[in-house]
C-alpha cells in the first residue's frame, strides 16, 4: 500500500495535480464525494476520510433509521471512506483534479453493510472461491437537455432537448476521448428513441471493473454536458419514455481463457453452466427486479405492451430475442452472454452486478435447470420462472420473501433497502414534483 502511495504522489507532482476527490456512490448509485487538497493525499490514504453515514444511506425518516440493526443514533453519526487505490485516475474534464474511488467502513473498521460496492466485491469473491470470474459490461440509455428555465409555477421548459447526435458534437468527442483516458473503454454510441435520448455501450471487463466503469460514467457525463451548457440525465420517465441500463454479462474460468457459457458450436445453445445460471435469474426476477429497476417509473417500461391490467408479468428468455427479459446471445466464444433487460439506468450499478450474480450463482449451486424440466418427459418437478410484479410495492414484497437473494446480499441491507423504498413510496408524490427539475438523479 504505501508503495502505490507514492506512486501515486509522483504521478500528482508530475500532474501537477492540486485536488483529489474521495468518492463513493449511494443507494442510487450517485457519486457522494468530499474533496481535500493533493497535499494531504498521503495522509487521508492511509486513515481514510470521515463522512457523514446518512449522504450514503439517504436515511430520510427518523422511524426508519434502524436498518442495520445498530442503534438509530448512528444512523447520523460518520464513517470512514478508505481509497481503493487502483482506481486512482486523474480527472481530464475538471482541472488539476484526480478521483479515486472509495468503501465505506464503519468507525469500528468494519465494512458497511449496507455499502452496495461491497455487497458487489463480497459476492464476486465467493465466484471466484468457486473459480469464476464474471465477464460484463453496461449499455445506458441517457438523455440531454438544456438548463432547465421555469416559465411558471407549474410549467418548465428544456431548451435543449433535441441535442444533435452528430458524431462530430465536441460534447460527444469530449466524453469519448476522456472517459478512455481513465479507463472507460466506450464500444459505441448511438441516438435512441425520444429527442436527445442516447446510448452507449461499453467494452466488458472482469469483476467489479464494470460497475466502476459505469459509475465513473454517470458522474463522468453530468461533468462535461454542464460545462458544454447541458443536463444528462439518466431519470427514467422524464418526458414519457424509458433509459434503459442492460447489463450483459457471461461466466469465464478462473484464468479469463474460456467463456463457461459459450457451448462450442454455432448453435444457438448455453452450456449446463449457463443453463443454470439463467435458471438462477428465472427464478429470483421477482425479487431482482426491485433492485434493479428501483424505481415507481421504472415498471410503466415492463407493461408498456400490455392493454389489460394486471399485476404482473411473466420473466421471459430467448435467443437473440431484445423484448425478452433475459436475452441471450451465442455467436462465438467471446460473443455469448446473456442481456439482463430488467435494469434501468436510475439504478446502482454496483447493486445491479451484486443482484445478478447472486441469483445467478444460486442456479449454479443448486443445479437449476428450467430447460431439463421443459424438455424431459419424465416426472420430474418442472421449475418455474418467477412473475415479475408491476407495482414497485409488490416486488419490495417478493424481495422479502425470496430467502437466497436475502441471504445473499445479507439482512441489514435487505431492512435498509426496504425501508427507504418504502418512506419513498410514501413521499412519490413529492419526488415527483422535484424530479420535474432533474435535481434527484443528476
Amino acid at each position: 500500500m504505501v508503495s502505490c502511495i507514492e506512486h501515486i504522489k509522483q504521478q500528482i507532482a508530475r500532474e501537477d495535480i492540486h485536488f483529489v476527490r474521495f468518492e463513493a456512490a449511494d443507494l442510487h448509485g450517485v457519486s457522494r464525494s468530499k474533496t481535500i487538497p493533493a497535499r494531504f493525499f498521503q495522509e487521508r490514504a492511509l486513515n481514510g476520510i470521515y463522512f457523514p453515514r446518512s449522504y450514503l444511506e439517504l436515511t430520510l425518516s427518523p422511524k426508519d433509521s434502524e436498518v442495520d440493526h445498530i442503534n438509530s443514533m448512528h444512523s447520523n453519526s460518520d464513517i470512514i471512506l478508505k481509497p481503493d487505490l487502483q482506481t486512482f485516475r486523474i480527472l481530464p474534464w475538471s482541472e488539476k483534479s484526480a478521483r479515486v474511488i472509495c468503501d465505506s467502513f464503519n468507525i469500528m473498521g468494519d465494512p458497511l453493510l449496507t455499502s452496495p460496492r461491497f455487497l458487489a466485491k463480497r459476492i464476486l469473491n465467493q465466484l471466484e472461491e468457486i473459480g469464476f470470474l464474471l465477464h460484463g459490461a453496461f449499455s445506458y440509455e441517457f438523455c440531454i437537455f438544456g438548463i432547465t428555465e421555469i416559465i411558471n409555477s407549474k410549467t418548465i421548459s428544456f431548451p435543449a432537448a433535441t441535442l444533435l447526435t452528430d458524431h462530430d458534437q465536441l460534447f460527444m468527442q469530449e466524453l469519448f476521448d476522456r472517459m478512455y483516458y481513465i479507463g472507460g473503454n466506450i464500444e459505441s454510441f448511438s441516438s435512441s428513441i425520444g429527442p436527445g435520448q442516447m446510448e452507449i455501450s461499453f467494452q466488458p471487463d472482469y469483476g467489479l471493473q464494470a460497475a466502476n466503469t459505469a459509475f465513473t460514467f454517470k458522474t463522468a457525463i453530468k461533468e462535461v454536458a454542464k460545462k458544454h451548457g447541458c443536463i444528462a440525465s439518466f431519470y427514467t420517465d422524464m418526458v414519457g419514455f424509458y433509459n434503459s441500463g442492460v447489463l450483459s454479462h457471461s461466466l469465464w474460468d478462473i484464468n479469463g481463457k474460456d467463456n463457461l457459457f459459450y457451448s462450442g458450436t454455432h448453435m444457438q445453445e448455453l452450456t449446463d453452466i449457463g443453463k443454470n445460471w439463467l435458471s438462477g435469474l428465472l427464478l429470483h426476477s421477482a425479487a431482482l427486479s426491485c433492485l434493479v429497476a428501483p424505481g415507481v417509473a421504472c415498471r410503466k417500461h415492463l407493461s408498456k405492451d400490455i392493454k389489460e391490467s394486471r399485476d404482473n408479468i411473466s420473466a421471459t428468455w430467448g435467443f437473440n430475442n431484445n423484448s425478452s427479459t433475459y436475452n441471450v446471445k451465442s455467436y462465438s466464444n467471446k460473443g455469448t452472454y446473456i442481456e439482463n433487460n430488467i435494469c434501468t439506468a436510475m439504478a446502482n450499478p454496483y447493486l445491479v452486478l451484486a443482484a445478478t450474480v447472486a441469483a445467478g450463482l444460486d442456479g449454479i449451486k443448486k443445479g437449476l435447470n428450467f430447460f431439463k424440466s421443459i424438455d424431459s418427459s419424465t416426472d420430474l418437478p418442472v421449475l418455474k420462472a418467477s412473475s415479475i410484479p408491476l407495482k414497485l410495492e409488490d416486488a419490495l414484497s417478493a424481495l422479502q420473501e425470496d430467502k437466497c437473494i436475502r441471504a445473499a446480499l445479507g439482512e441489514p441491507f435487505i431492512h435498509y433497502f426496504i425501508a427507504m423504498k418504502h418512506y419513498e413510496l410514501q413521499t412519490e408524490e413529492v419526488d415527483s414534483e422535484r424530479n420535474k427539475f432533474l435535481e434527484y438523479f443528476i
